[in-house]
């Protein structure tokens, strides 16, 4: 049997370390699919589109997710990454430590497509499921998020992937 390893990729969060609606959103999904035995990965570092405090997002995450239960021996190393194509690339040395895993990422519904791009092209030949779980935004920022994915999108796809 695989062992599962719950990836969660990074959001925002405020100067103070404040995690948003977002990153909120994807932990509670993660501590509700934890169980005994699986593995959990939090990534972000800094940037100044998600966090720009003193502490890496990922360690923001990690603790939000101890508060809810997950215990602090199934945490695997952080990847300290700035974007999407940065959390597959920090993602793989941790994850190719680790012997016959199934990847659940954990990313919001908006973000979705993009994810399944890239991570399906770096984290070949790895059993990926991916989640898009819903966040809590009004329809502006929602709408804004989606038209920001959709371009993301479209370079890939016209210019391939780089990293």
């Amino acid at each position: 049997m695989k062992k599962n390893t719950l990836i969660v990729l990074g959001s925002p969060n405020s100067p103070e370390g404040v995690l948003s609606d977002i990153s909120r959103s994807r932990l509670n999904y993660c501590a509700s699919l934890y169980t005994k035995g699986s593995f959990v990965l939090c990534t972000g570092g800094w940037g100044d589109h998600f966090n720009t405090s003193s502490k890496p997002h990922a360690e923001y995450s990690k603790a939000y997710l101890i508060k809810n239960g997950i215990p602090k021996d199934a945490f695997l190393d952080f990847a300290l990454s700035s974007n999407t194509v940065d959390d597959a690339v920090k993602i793989k040395p941790v994850v190719e430590k680790l012997d016959n895993v199934h990847l659940t990422i954990i990313t919001s519904e908006y973000h979705l497509e993009r994810v399944k791009l890239i991570f399906n092209e770096i984290l070949n030949p790895f059993e990926l499921e991916f989640v898009g779980v819903k966040s809590n935004l009004s329809k502006d920022v929602y709408n804004k998020l989606v038209a920001h994915e959709k371009k993301a999108v479209k370079s890939i796809l016209d210019n391939g992937l780089y990293y």
